[in-house]
């Protein structure tokens, strides 16, 4: 081999080098930022075929920590793995990656400028300020106290404790401490601030603050990516993130928990918690709840309202299947939850979004509370326990344990049912694109 014919072969692979960073990074911005492991790999090879590298040549490994990509062609093969360090939630940076992907093979990108796109997408500001996400968050655990029966007055309420317990979980993010801690210390200052609200007057369920003012803590988006990772067989990832959802569920507990202990709170969950309201009552609360919880995942302020009109209509849902037809809250979920999916799979092509940026933050106000504080006074009070209790207490735990497995299941159903027509007509696109891009290249565009 001749030295021209070694610098060429450099050339070549210092290019095939870049390609493979840039579709590590695609991967690791994805990851880091909650999109599930399904989107990720689809995402990546579709970079990959946007830098001209065939599917069959590009294999892909996920885990929650570790991207890993190998592409053998040209007579060489390269590996290399890209670490996850950061783990957050980010709407906005999805759907903007997913965009840029399709973008990139329509108008032909060079490598840098795709690697400028990414750069601009990963140091662009947040949607919404620190206030803002504070505002919002407030006024989504109002909501879902409404949802389960308290008064406008404990709306406020709620809003205010959640408002304080959400400050001090940005202010432990921001301050580097453990994100478990984080999570520990914002449900405890969260439900002693409600548990000294239930003193307050002009209320007629005191109690209902205590039950959602952490709810914003609730790992909605981690519990149904683990379920949508496992259900489409990425086993690793789905595990490691089903780990992480208990280790958040876990720090929660022990804050409220400790919370209770500190003011001696006495059991409050044998009282009602089931909304006796009006139907367009459960559609507003939904929608605050909704759109609330939206300004915390970064969701671009545009589709707000299509994620409030999807909490509204996954709530009326699950209530009329609940209290009306006595089909029980888990059945209610699971429905709610898949009807909405469904409706996402059709409004990806109406809002040009991933499925996930829509229908994760509209079924989050389906996420049980009663049943959950009932299992945990059951658990605090083992000591004075009866044999009705422990009964009670069972069904309590596998009550909450279907709602949230519900929730998870009835998102992913839908898109397994139909992956392989989206699967088809993604790929049918993306070949009409590359097409359309050798045409152009062949007419000197």
């Amino acid at each position: 081999m001749t030295e021209q014919d070694n610098e060429k072969m450099k050339l070549k692979k210092a290019d095939m080098d870049k390609k493979i960073r840039l579709i590590l990074r695609t991967g690791q911005l994805l990851m880091e930022n909650a999109a599930d492991t399904n989107r990720i790999v689809k995402t990546m090879k579709r970079t990959a075929g946007y830098m001209d590298i065939a599917d069959e040549y590009c294999n892909i490994h996920v885990t929650y920590t570790t991207l890993m990509i190998n592409v053998s062609m040209d007579g060489y093969s390269i590996t290399k793995f890209q670490k996850c360090c950061q783990h957050n939630v980010n709407m906005a940076l999805l759907a903007g990656i997913s965009r840029l992907s399709w973008r990139a093979i329509e108008e032909d990108f060079s490598l840098d400028r795709y690697e400028r796109a990414l750069d601009k997408l990963e140091s662009r500001d947040p949607r919404y300020t620190p206030l803002i996400i504070i505002i919002g968050a407030a006024l989504a655990c109002g909501g879902v106290s409404r949802l389960f029966g308290g008064d406008w007055t404990a709306f406020f309420y709620t809003a205010v404790c959640a408002a304080i317990g959400v400050y001090l979980r940005i202010k432990c993010d921001r301050w580097q401490i453990n994100t478990y801690m984080g999570i520990a210390i914002a449900a405890f200052a969260a439900t002693v601030c409600a548990y000294f609200a239930s003193y307050l007057p002009y209320t007629d369920t005191p109690w209902h603050p205590m039950l959602t003012c952490a709810i914003f803590i609730v790992p909605g988006i981690p519990l149904i990516n683990s379920i949508d990772d496992l259900l489409d067989n990425y086993i690793t990832a789905g595990t490691t993130r089903a780990i992480n959802t208990v280790l958040m569920i876990g720090s929660m507990s022990f804050g409220i928990v400790f919370a209770i202990k500190i003011c001696h709170v006495a059991d409050f969950t044998d009282i009602a918690f089931s909304p006796e309201n009006a139907y367009w009552v459960y559609a507003v609360a939904a929608f605050i709840a909704a759109a609330g919880f939206s300004t915390m995942f970064n969701v671009p302020p545009q589709f707000l309202w299509v994620v409030g009109l999807g909490g509204s209509i996954a709530v009326c849902i699950r209530n009329f299947l609940n209290f009306d037809l006595t089909m029980g809250q888990p059945v209610g979920t699971l429905v709610g939850a898949m009807v909405i999916s469904f409706i996402a799979i059709k409004a990806v092509h109406w809002f040009h979004v991933p499925a996930h940026v829509l229908v994760i933050p509209s079924v989050i106000p389906l996420m049980p509370g009663v049943f959950m504080y009932r299992l945990m006074f059951a658990i605090i009070n083992t000591d004075i326990m009866t044999e009705a209790k422990l009964v009670q207490a069972v069904q309590n735990g596998v009550n909450a344990s279907l709602v949230i497995l519900a929730i998870g299941v009835g998102v992913a159903i839908p898109n397994i049912f139909a992956r392989k027509y989206i699967h088809e007509a993604e790929q049918k696109n993306l070949q009409k694109a590359i097409k359309k891009r050798y045409l152009k290249r062949l007419l000197g565009r």
